[in-house]
């Protein structure tokens, strides 16, 4: 079998970081497993978190109403994309996995890592109109988010003062990452790493080390196939009549988005359904 390729998108600008420390736990673990790891150290690259007009070499083709979606499509197409885009995308298109590692900031991803998403996963070549979820170019490929929190992990409870942590996560991870195909893993998360003990924060980069180990093998996250959709402009891309009739009777919603006005499926985005139920 041939070696597997990792990819660590890394967002945290001190090296003597706990978000430091779990990717050095993480580029360790895969390299003694026989992985080729990669990182894009994002801070450290001064890597551009601004999608301008800038990304793209060549004329634009309507300067005067720039649109950076159909602009780098077209771009993508000619190769005149930047340089630091291009080679995010050869490291991208070679990648198994994809592990993004950052601390929570306001919600959701530092900006710099924001700016890799919207910068890297251009049209073309991480999705098309026809490309998208269960059909996605990124099928094939793994991604997980492992992040550092402020909180302690029950203001993150569904009556926590934060909100319901699963909330949190479905922009990210089915907004942008089942979005271009990608195969959802449970999100790894380090709860309050500020105000915890030396010995706990051990034992937590234990535990990281220890799900690295068959992380490649883990079964992902539970998502509504797009086979259960009306995919049609008429119908408004909504869930079949037929599956809402078949849902009705269910306790809970499909998803943590798509809940059909019921309680939320608990632990949706957090943790991976058994491989019975998938």
């Amino acid at each position: 079998m041939a070696p597997k390729t990792v990819l660590i998108v890394y967002a945290h600008q001190s090296p003597s970081s706990f978000n430091a420390a779990a990717k050095d736990v993480a580029v360790q673990t895969l390299t003694a497993q026989g992985c080729e790891v990669i990182v894009s150290d994002l801070y450290a690259m001064n890597f551009h978190s601004s999608a301008t007009a800038a990304d793209i070499k060549g004329n634009l083709k309507n300067p005067e109403h720039f649109l950076y979606d159909e602009e780098t499509f077209i771009a993508w197409k000619e190769d005149r994309l930047s340089d630091d885009i291009k080679e995010e995308h050869r490291k991208v298109a070679q990648a198994d996995l994809i592990i993004f590692q950052f601390p929570l900031y306001w919600f959701t991803v530092p900006a710099i890592m924001k700016g890799w998403m919207e910068r890297v996963l251009t049209q073309g070549f991480a999705y098309t109109l026809q490309t998208i979820y269960d059909n996605g170019n990124f099928k094939d490929k793994k991604a997980v988010l492992s992040f550092t929190t402020g909180g302690i992990e029950s203001m993150y409870l569904p009556d926590g003062i934060n909100g319901d942590i699963n909330v949190c996560l479905w922009p990210l991870q089915n907004g942008v990452l089942r979005f271009c195909g990608f195969q959802v893993l449970a999100p790894q998360i380090f709860w309050c790493v500020g105000h915890t003990p030396p010995s706990e924060r051990t034992a937590m980069l234990e535990a990281w080390q220890a799900r690295l180990n068959g992380m490649l093998e883990e079964q992902p996250l539970s998502f509504a196939p797009t086979k259960l959709f009306d995919l049609s402009f008429q119908a408004g891309f909504r869930l079949r009549s037929d599956m809402k009739e078949a849902y009705a009777s269910q306790p809970y919603g499909l998803t943590t988005g798509q809940h059909l006005g019921k309680p939320l499926p608990p632990n949706n985005q957090t943790k991976s359904a058994p491989h019975d139920k998938q």
